[in-house]
């Protein structure tokens, strides 16, 4: 998870470089032309290219879906704020998630945590400041991103494990490319693409390889309530990220939203952990 967030970061650093230069849709295309090549070769190199046809399983299509709609919403915004400002936002992930398994999967979830959900939500409206002379529209892309991005993780961990994670990623990968492409040419704002767009782009795709096999990795794997905190790293990259090379210091509402969202967010694993713990305890008394 470590890793992934790192991945993430760079791409994101990468991709605002850009200052706007190019359409978030043209990024996707180009961005996702470059990391197909990269799987197409990685695939080939580990024999799973006779797999590809397990990309169509509907809910790898669903994942991939639910990945397309929260990169585009994600790098709409992304050209005007802040990466410290979209990171921060993006710490309510873990929120959103535990929201999403209540509300879809039925997992339990006691008032503590409800009650957590709720306060983190108001950190991220400290974020936003909605109403206020600090309020970016365009803050609100992120917002939907995350709920999107909450939606990827659910079904993440829905998947059968008998389908490699890299058939994940490259149905993922193809989607956002096929999208992005489509959507420039239909608008016609498809810009002509120097080298050094070409260059940033493709550094990108390899960071974001890298984001997205590790977390694919990190949710299939990991127990949730253990993995899930080390996204909060990506606030510590974001942060590092923005003020080394592009000056940007978070303003105290940003630390404070902040602060809230990721304690919240802390104190919803840390009761997740203590329902395993009372789970597994009532299932030795049942046994003995």
């Amino acid at each position: 998870m470590v890793l992934s967030m790192a991945g993430f970061s760079i791409n994101d650093a990468l991709v605002k470089s850009l200052d706007g230069a190019l359409p978030a849709t043209q990024v996707m295309a180009v961005r996702g032309l470059i990391l197909m090549l990269v799987m197409g070769v990685i695939l080939w190199k580990k024999g799973l290219l006779p797999k590809l046809n397990l990309a169509l399983t509907p809910l790898v299509g669903f994942r991939a879906l639910m990945e397309l709609l929260a990169t585009f919403f994600f790098l709409s915004a992304l050209a005007t704020l802040s990466l410290a400002s979209v990171s921060a936002i993006l710490q309510a992930l873990p929120l959103a998630v535990t929201l999403g398994a209540a509300l879809f999967f039925g997992e339990p979830v006691g008032w503590r945590r409800w009650l957590a959900i709720a306060i983190g939500f108001v950190g991220v409206l400290i974020i936003i400041r909605p109403g206020t002379s600090g309020f970016e529209p365009t803050a609100l892309l992120v917002v939907v991103s995350v709920l999107f991005a909450a939606a990827r993780d659910l079904a993440t961990r829905a998947l059968p494990t008998s389908i490699p994670s890299l058939i994940v990623t490259t149905a993922t990968a193809v989607l956002v490319t096929v999208f992005g492409t489509l959507l420039t040419v239909l608008s016609g704002s498809w810009i002509a693409l120097q080298w050094s767009h070409i260059g940033t782009l493709a550094m990108a795709a390899v960071f974001l390889f890298f984001g997205y096999q590790f977390i694919v990795l990190a949710m299939r794997t990991g127990e949730i309530a253990y993995v899930v905190p080390y996204r909060y790293t990506s606030l510590i990259w974001s942060v590092m990220l923005g003020y080394l090379f592009f000056a940007d210091v978070p303003d105290k509402w940003t630390v404070l939203g902040s602060a809230i969202v990721i304690s919240m967010g802390l104190f919803t694993l840390y009761r997740e952990l203590v329902r395993l713990r009372q789970a597994k305890r009532g299932a030795m008394n049942i046994a003995h």
